[in-house]
């Protein structure tokens, strides 16, 4: 008979071991991983957590002063030395927006559904293709691969100011310029997002694709299925990114028509209208900045998790 040393697991009366399967003990080591208390004084804690509240108070300081400023009188605004919360809060600022943007002759609701078309479109369609491209990349070999994602990381290194005139030309020659697809196109084909999902996808275990295709999935029920769930914490990121970048999209080098103008261009035509809209620029800030928000703190808690628990190993 003999015996495992230093073996911590279940044993039998004989003093055999037994084998527990790997997945109960990564469990257990999980668990016993949450409930270890961090090595740290008291007075340790008090200097962590201080400095957690100070960068924590110093991130949240614009929000919180945009939406103070939004909620001040005119009187409040032009106030010196200023103020941080309001005196007298009210929301004439963003009722006199909704008056503002009654009046123009295009209706306030064709600018809203222009963005969020834009917004949903350009977003689900830079996930798809990303996804798509960078799971070839990452788990097959082809000629010229490594060149190709050479070029997109190349891509990366470019500024939006620095492709502006290129894009251009580009759209003008295939006559896009002025459509919808003006804006899709660059968003689509961002190179961000690729970059990104094939770097989380090499992490992904090979043996874990050939499992499955012996089971019988095809490629794309492998990749739906498998490996779009394990990467989550990747396009949750682009996600963010992306409703971030075209929700602030002004496009007005490549939209010329009102009616198919952006939200913000219309909130910044109304920002730019002098010390009488100084109310109103206040409240378009918040409107500006809601969207991006609110996506953020739906996602980031998704975000957080999957980080944690989705490692995988050979």
């Amino acid at each position: 008979m003999t015996t495992v040393k230093h073996y911590k697991g279940p044993v039998r009366a004989d003093g055999t071991p037994i084998a527990v399967p790997k997945k109960v003990l990564k469990l257990q080591q999980t668990a016993k991983a949450k409930n270890k208390k961090p090595n740290r004084s008291t007075a340790g804690n008090i200097f962590i957590y201080s400095i957690l509240f100070l960068v924590a108070c110093a991130m949240a300081f614009p929000l919180v002063f945009a939406i103070c400023s939004s909620l001040k009188p005119l009187d409040e605004l032009f106030r010196f030395p200023p103020t941080l919360f309001p005196r007298q809060p009210t929301l004439d600022n963003f009722s006199d927006l909704l008056v503002t943007m009654g009046q123009s002759w295009i209706p306030f609701s064709r600018y809203i559904t222009n963005t969020v078309f834009i917004t949903i479109v350009g977003t689900v369609g830079n996930l798809f293709i990303a996804s798509l491209a960078a799971y070839v990349l990452a788990k097959y070999d082809f000629p010229l691969g490594r060149t190709f994602f050479s070029m997109v990381v190349t891509a990366l290194m470019f500024n939006g100011y620095v492709t502006a005139i290129p894009n251009y030309l580009l759209m003008s020659k295939i006559h896009i310029v002025d459509t919808y697809w003006a804006i899709l196109l660059p968003a689509i084909a961002a190179p961000m997002g690729m970059f990104l999902m094939k770097q989380f996808m090499e992490g992904l275990p090979m043996s874990l694709i050939e499992s499955a295709k012996i089971d019988g999935a095809k490629e794309l029920r492998i990749f739906w299925q498998i490996v779009m769930p394990n990467v989550k914490p990747a396009w949750l990121t682009m996600i963010i990114f992306s409703v971030q970048g075209l929700w602030n999209s002004r496009a007005s080098t490549v939209i010329y028509s009102e009616a198919k103008k952006t939200l913000v261009y219309a909130l910044q035509q109304i920002q730019a209208g002098g010390i009488a809209r100084t109310g109103q620029a206040a409240a378009v800030t918040v409107v500006v900045m809601l969207v991006p928000i609110i996506t953020f703190v739906l996602s980031q808690s998704q975000i957080l998790e999957t980080m944690a628990t989705s490692g995988l190993k050979d």
